[in-house]
Order: C-alpha cells, then structure tokens, then sequence
C-alpha cells in the first residue's frame, strides 16, 4: 500500500499524500484512555441519526441500519471483541469507523454536520452527568457512615486539639459531624458544577455550528439534556465543567487528608484512641509487630496527586486561542485519574472509618489536667469578674499547677480564693469534662443535645434527599 493509499484509509484522510509516522500516530492518539467513553460516544451518535433523519440526510431504513450497527459496535466493545489500535487514533474514529464497515454508506452519513469538536464536548458531558451521580452517591454513603459513627459514639469525650496542643473536650460525635458538614459543602459543589454542564453542544460543529438544521431541542431532549449550549465557540471550546470537579475533587481530598492525619496520628500506640479494623490495615515486611494505617496514609498521599491533576489541567487550558487545540486532549486523562483516584478514596475511607474501633476510655483518659482552663475563666466571668481579668487569674492558677505538678481541678480551695475570692465550692461542679461539654449545647457546639441535633438534622438531609437511609 501506498503511502497516500495509507493516508486515504484515515477518516480525515483525503487531503494527505503520506501516512502518518507511526511515532507521529502513537503521540497522537488518545484511544488508550478516552475508550471508556465509547458507551456515552454511541448514545450521542444513536441521538445524531435520528436527528439527521428528520432533516431527510438519513431516510428511516438508513436511520435503522445506523442505530442496528451502533448496537452491535457496543456489543463489540463491551466483549473486548474490537481491536483499539492506535492507528483508530480516538474511541470516536473507532467507533465510527467500525460503524462504515458494518452498514457502509449509511454509516459514512453520520458525521454529517458534526465535528469532533462538538461530538467530543457531548461525549465529554453526558460521561460527566454520570460521573457527578456517582460521586454524589458515594458522599452520601460517606456521610450516612460518619452519622452512624457520631450516634455510636456520642457520649465518648476527647481532647479537641488547636496548633496540635489539647485546648478544650469534644465528644467524639461533634468531631465526626465536623466532617459530615465539610462533605455536604464538598457534594454542593459537584452539584452545582453537574447543573452548569448540563447542556447539550451538538449542533457546534467544529466552532461555527452546523450547517444542517439540526433540531438542537430534538437533540437536547432525546439525551435528557436541562438545555441546548448558547455559543458554539463556547461549546467547544469549555472545559470548565472539568476545572470545577477537579477543583471541587481537590477540596474534598484535602478534608479528607486532614483527618486521615487525625486517624493516623491517633492510631498510633503514643495515643492508642482509635484501631484501623485488619481488613485497611497492612503489615510489614520486616517488623512482625506492625499494623500500618495504609488506607489513610494512601488517601492522604493520592490528595497530592488530585491537586497535581488539577493544576496540570489549568495549565493545559490557560493560554489555549479559541476555540479547540489538540492541546485539549490533556483533559481526559487528568480528568479520569482524579475520578477514579477520588471514587475509590471516598470507598476506602468510608470503609476504614466504619471499621475502626473507638477507644473512648483511652480519649478521656488523655485529657490533660489543664484542658478545663477555659472552664475555670467562664465560672469567674458568670461570677460577674471581666472575662480579660479572669483570663489572667486562671492563666496564673495554670502556672501554680504546672509546678506542683497537679491537674487543674486538684488545686485547693486556699489556692483558688488567693488568686480570686469569688471562687466557691460549686466550683467542684464546672470542672469535669463532661460539664464542660454541657456548656456548649447552643446549636454547633460540643454539647450532647447540639451533638444529637445535628445527627437529627443529618438524618433528615440524608433522608430527603435519598428517600431512605443510604446504605
């Protein structure tokens, strides 16, 4: 064969006189990753047959043998029956491809109007509305883990820590919350950005829109499209609907890394408050003793890969002249990376959490002999004493503490009326970390009923939204 014969068997083909350099043909391909799309690429191209029939460029029984053989192409596909060779060089060449050779010209017909351009962005989008239920499905069942878990262990008090020093008891359920409230935010933000994509771009062709009178309502409608895209410089050209998942894919890792660091930090004999189940947990090759958190530490350690993804994506797009570059090919593989790596660290964290053993005795029994602190300063200001001035008195009252080496509350009441003599013996009542606790029940707060309030209203976001519990 020719090298011009070579050329003519491409798709786009007719105006080249030579073959593509086969290291040419293997940088240019994307077929290694973009197959995946091959079930949304057949969807979109069942829609365009239609389409082009009721515009008469199909007639009904080439409508018929389009749809027949796009059928079995998927039948194909899903069997691992057809070869994807890089010389298809994308899943939308291939598909088509294979389509001519089934039903011949009725299949040459189906390009008609449509470039990769816009076929591309519609492949792009209905893979991303399904990409959005499912990532939205599995922060539920995250979400509905860490209620179980907050109810469970609701009643388990444990240092709240600032700059990684104990500053005030928490129970445990208030912890779990705080990261059931950050995935709500998180799963807002995949919503919204599933809302902006929800448009239909065939009809765009390559920037200018298509030169056939496509019903783009028809279109829209028969993909379950929200509405039809308004500029076709614009559809082929957005790719915000990536940016925003990576972004908000970013976000959601980096809560989840904070309290990976948590588990991790605490699962270690020094704290002894948590035990990763056997099932996340591995060993190692050498120490007979060890039982590693390797679940955590890879969700912690996969966040940088999600933040790399992103930035490699904003930088493919920053300086790209309208409308499409193949530059934009760089999208899909950041883009499935950060899905795949984000679905299965939601899966793992998920089950490690549901998993793990809470040693509740342990985290009380960690509670450092100044952590009422702030307790002692609140009993003096309702005593009427400025909360600055109580501020310094129980700052002085910690020093006297350190060096006798008591806690807090084993001061004596001499000691106590010293630095202030509105000190009583109701005093004895505030310092317990469960009192301390009882005076943060305002809504938000530590306090077992602001605790139980925010499950209540966790159940019932979950459940009006779901219908039921998630599972």
């Amino acid at each position: 064969m020719s090298d011009s014969e070579a050329a003519s068997e491409k798709l786009w083909g007719g105006r080249f006189g030579k073959s593509t350099e086969k290291l040419m043909e293997q940088f240019n391909a994307s077929i290694g990753f973009d197959q995946r799309l091959y079930k949304v690429d057949i969807e979109g191209s069942r829609a365009q047959a239609k389409a082009l029939t009721r515009i008469g460029v199909l007639a009904e029984k080439e409508r018929d043998e389009v749809i027949a053989g796009l059928d079995q192409v998927e039948a194909e596909l899903d069997a691992d029956d057809l070869p994807l060779t890089d010389d298809l060089e994308d899943i939308h060449m291939a598909v088509e491809k294979r389509l001519i050779e089934l039903v011949g010209d009725a299949g040459a017909k189906i390009h008609t109007g449509r470039s990769r351009n816009d076929q591309v962005a519609l492949d792009e989008r209905l893979y991303f509305r399904q990409v959005i239920d499912e990532t939205v499905g599995r922060i539920d069942g995250l979400m509905q883990v860490l209620l179980n878990s907050a109810e469970e262990h609701i009643d388990v008090i444990l240092p709240g820590y600032t700059h990684v020093q104990q500053a005030q008891p928490i129970r445990f359920g208030h912890y779990t919350m705080a990261l059931f409230w950050m995935l709500e935010r998180d799963r807002g933000r995949f919503v919204d950005s599933g809302k902006r994509a929800d448009a239909m771009p065939l009809g765009a062709g390559a920037l200018a829109g298509s030169a056939y009178p496509v019903d783009r309502e028809f279109v829209r409608e028969t993909l379950g499209f929200a509405r039809v895209t308004d500029n076709s410089i614009d559809s082929v050209s957005d790719r915000d609907y990536f940016l925003e998942f990576m972004s908000a894919a970013a976000i959601l890792m980096g809560h989840l890394s904070r309290f990976c660091e948590d588990v991790i930090m605490w699962s270690s004999s020094e704290f002894g408050f948590v035990e990763l189940d056997d099932a996340f947990s591995t060993g190692s090759s050498m120490m007979p003793q060890k039982k590693n958190p390797d679940s955590l530490e890879l969700v912690r350690g996969k966040t940088g890969r999600v933040y790399g993804n992103l930035m490699s994506l904003l930088t493919v797009m920053k300086a790209i002249p309208l409308t499409y570059a193949k530059d934009m090919q760089e999208d899909k593989e950041p883009f499935f990376d950060t899905v795949d790596t984000l679905q299965i660290s939601l899966d793992v964290f998920a089950g490690a959490w549901d998993t793990m053993t809470v040693k509740g005795e342990r985290m009380e029994a960690a509670l450092d002999g100044m952590i009422l602190a702030t307790d002692l300063a609140d009993y003096l200001v309702r005593k009427g004493v400025p909360f600055r001035t109580s501020h310094r008195i129980v700052g002085e009252l910690v020093r006297k503490a350190l060096d006798r080496g008591i806690r807090l509350e084993a001061l004596d009441m001499e000691t106590l009326h010293a630095a202030s003599d509105v000190f009583d013996d109701d005093i004895k009542t505030v310092l317990s970390p469960v009192q301390s606790t009882a005076q943060r029940n305002l809504y938000g707060g530590t306090g077992r009923e602001s605790v139980a309030k925010q499950i209540e209203a966790g159940n019932k976001l979950l459940i009006d939204r779901n219908g039921r519990v998630v599972e």
